[in-house]
């Protein structure tokens, strides 16, 4: 294939009315299909679906302690469910606790915690001039809508195939006070799908922050959310490199299984120094007496254990791995030379990241939404939604049908190559 910067205007022209037949023809076919946000399909959902038998009115309510999940207690998880989630993020059932629903929830807890109340007694991040988060980039787009909320400064750091850039992560850390946070999601990262390498997490580990109430903010939203399972990556412990390192309080690790079991009506946990927690139990327990032990112990009677979990985690990647090999499989037949775009080919995850030539971001994503495609919007990724280059767009295979997918992909290549040939007819 001739790349388009390789084409004089006409054949240019002539393209671009080629392109644009194609497009009206998709346009009458009045197609909708949502991509905006990464959803489990409905096969996936599912496959969760016995965990509702599970616990009953004739069920023992009790935990293996004794303890009865109807009433007050355990207000940090019952413990076998502390067990599956210490399991699932790889730590110790001492340092976690296990919430509600939603890690974000955590995460906004935290963060609002440590502008109201300081970190482990320090001052108040509302009474500091100023307060800075890095925020690796391309990123998760609802990370950045809660520093953001706070008037929390965000600076891009780039992310790259082994983690983010940590020569810029040290210079900032460890020598600019207001610096106080990270955003991280270390294992087949939103939206790119990479993981973090060993030299990454323990110079992670290893950060010698000017501001004692630093905290890296470890999403490990995607831990055991593999495509392949021939090609798992594996990752680091952080909060125990962080142990190793002398930096025992520095990291905070969040998890759910929102796209384990139900979005909505997972569990999920914060995973942390017991320092830290003793912090955080003291705010906790004035927020709330417990969260949702019946549906711990739901989840707990359906798993069993990590070794259900990972059998569960299987049946997801069998389900999705149709829908992403539709995307890659048509990106690189129809994109391959052509000079108009890159992206990621994630081996866990949900998200595939394709950067389009600068400037053609928003007129892609536009172009998609006329045809019925609605995608997450262009600059999402990005701290305020500003993508300096206007070139990456995150793409969601999990929610349609493999055909679907097929389908909304080639919809999405039609989209790109004319907003390429608009751009370069228009320079």
């Amino acid at each position: 294939m001739k790349a388009y910067a390789d084409m004089d205007h006409n054949e240019l022209l002539s393209l671009k009315a080629s392109l644009e037949e194609k497009f009206k023809t998709e346009q009458a076919k009045g197609l909708s299909l949502n991509m905006a946000r990464g959803k489990p399909g409905v096969s996936q959902l599912a496959i969760s679906m016995p965990m509702l038998d599970v616990v009953n009115k004739d069920s023992d309510m009790n935990t293996l302690l004794g303890n009865d999940t109807r009433n007050y207690g355990d207000w940090d998880g019952i413990g076998e469910c502390r067990q599956l989630m210490a399991d699932m993020m790889e730590v110790k059932k001492a340092n976690v606790i296990v919430c509600g629903n939603s890690s974000l929830n955590i995460m906004y807890d935290t963060v609002m915690r440590s502008m109201a109340m300081g970190v482990n007694g320090m001052t108040p991040w509302c009474k500091l001039d100023k307060v800075k988060f890095l925020c690796p980039v391309p990123g998760y787009d609802r990370h950045f809508k809660i520093t953001e909320l706070f008037g929390i400064d965000m600076i891009p750091v780039p992310l790259r195939e082994d983690g983010p850039d940590m020569d810029m992560v040290e210079q900032y850390v460890n020598n600019d006070e207001a610096v106080k946070g990270i955003w991280c999601v270390p294992k087949y990262s939103n939206p790119t799908g990479i993981t973090y390498s060993d030299e990454v997490v323990r110079r992670f580990a290893n950060l010698k922050p000017k501001a004692e109430d630093f905290r890296i903010f470890w999403d490990n939203a995607y831990c055991i959310h593999y495509i392949f399972e021939e090609t798992q990556d594996k990752i680091l412990n952080i909060l125990e490199e962080c142990e190793k390192a002398g930096n025992p309080n520095m990291v905070y690790v969040f998890a759910s299984t929102s796209k384990v079991s139900f979005p909505g009506s997972g569990v999920s946990a914060i995973a942390t120094s017991l320092e830290n927690m003793e912090y955080i139990k003291k705010f906790m327990t004035t927020q709330i007496i417990g969260h949702d032990k019946i549906n711990q112990l739901r989840h707990v009677r359906f798993f069993k254990d990590i070794d259900g979990l990972n059998a569960h985690m299987k049946k997801h990647a069998d389900l999705i791995r149709p829908k992403f090999e539709a995307v890659l499989n048509i990106l690189e037949s129809e994109l391959t030379g052509l000079g108009i775009g890159s992206w990621t080919k994630p081996r866990g995850g949900y998200f595939i990241s394709f950067d389009s030539m600068p400037g053609c971001a928003k007129a892609i994503v536009a172009k998609c939404k006329e045809l019925g495609l609605v995608l997450t919007g262009a600059g999402a990724t990005y701290p305020y939604g500003k993508d300096p280059d206007d070139s990456n767009i995150r793409i969601a295979p999990t929610f349609p049908t493999p055909e679907e997918m097929a389908e909304a992909a080639k919809m999405f290549v039609i989209c790109v190559k004319l907003a390429s040939v608009e751009k370069l007819l228009g320079e």
